[in-house]
């Protein structure tokens, strides 16, 4: 017993020697940088012109489509204060003065536009990303067009090709799809189809002008504004005054009372009245003359006056019968 009792003991001890030590308790983990929180502050940096501490923030928190499209933002933004592209050195044997063009694009430019690129990639029809495409593009497209349009004028009515684009798209139809992704993917907001308007128009792509007004239109339903802007482009830049009195007729249904808009659709009737008069069309003259006169409600204003004259003309004529 006395032996089985001191083998017992024995193997206590070696048990408690073969024990590994108590561990101490684990250190608080510390908690790990939330991208959320960094993409935040890079926004605010970026908001004061920060730029290179925004950069700063986002290192590391690139791969989700906002932050990827926010450092697209702050690229753009830095481009716009960095110096133009300088023209490569010429070609072995080129002639005496002449210099390769300069690249389109800025370094800048280029890295804001991969950042875009990703973000669409990402998550395709990203407002911020398609608007800061579309915003970055549409000065190189334009310049394009408006270098197309002074040599279409200098050669004649004939246009002259297009020279293919090297390096990253800036076409007219990428810029106006990137700006109608933006609409489309922000309805309430105001700014992308102010952006696309003021694009179409200078690039002559009228129906997509128009198209950007039928978004602000449905925008905001019930207020006069979007539609008199609608009638206007209808008339000043597709020259279609019939159907910019349709959308003035709509307009004044929210305000009756708006002598701006009686005026221009008195204008438009009056117009057409005297042409029709001058083409000895009188019927049709006296037709649009009375029709204008509804929208006039001081008969001795000028249009008023101008009105009276011409059915006083058509008067005359129908007393004197050639």
């Amino acid at each position: 017993m006395k032996r089985v009792a001191l083998l017992a003991a024995l193997l206590a001890v070696a048990g408690c020697k073969n024990k590994p030590p108590e561990s101490s308790a684990p250190a608080p983990a510390q908690p790990a940088p939330v991208a959320g929180s960094a993409s935040s502050e890079a926004e605010a940096l970026f908001e004061r012109g920060q730029l290179d501490d925004a950069l700063g923030r986002l290192d590391g928190f690139s791969a989700d489509a906002d932050s990827l499209a926010l450092l697209g933002a702050i690229w753009a933004k830095k481009a716009e204060s960095a110096p133009l592209p300088t023209p490569p050195p010429p070609l072995p044997g080129a002639k005496k003065g002449a210099l390769p063009p300069a690249p389109e694009f800025k370094e800048e430019e280029l890295t804001a536009l991969g950042f875009f690129e990703k973000a669409l990639a990402a998550q395709p029809g990203h407002v911020r990303a398609s608007l800061g495409l579309a915003e970055l593009l549409a000065p190189h497209t334009l310049r394009r067009h408006d270098l197309g349009q002074a040599g279409q004028r200098k050669k004649g009515a004939r246009a002259a090709p297009e020279a293919p684009i090297v390096g990253p798209d800036f076409s007219a139809e990428r810029v106006t799809q990137a700006y109608k992704a933006a609409v489309v993917g922000d309805s309430p907001a105001k700014e992308p189809p102010e952006r696309l308007l003021a694009f179409a128009v200078r690039a002559d792509r009228l129906e997509d002008a128009e198209w950007a007004l039928g978004k602000m239109v449905e925008r905001d339903k019930e207020k006069p504004e979007p539609l008199i802007r609608y009638g206007d482009f209808l008339l000043q830049q597709k020259k279609d005054p019939r159907a910019a009195i349709d959308r003035y007729r709509e307009a004044l249904i929210w305000r009756p009372d708006d002598e701006a808009t009686l005026a221009k659709v008195a204008d438009i009737y009056i117009a057409e009245g005297i042409d029709a008069y001058t083409k000895e069309q009188y019927g049709v003259a006296q037709s649009r003359l009375l029709e204008a006169q509804k929208f006039v409600h001081n008969p001795n204003s000028p249009q008023g006056l101008r009105i009276k004259d011409y059915l006083s003309k058509l008067g005359s004529i129908r007393q004197n019968p050639r």
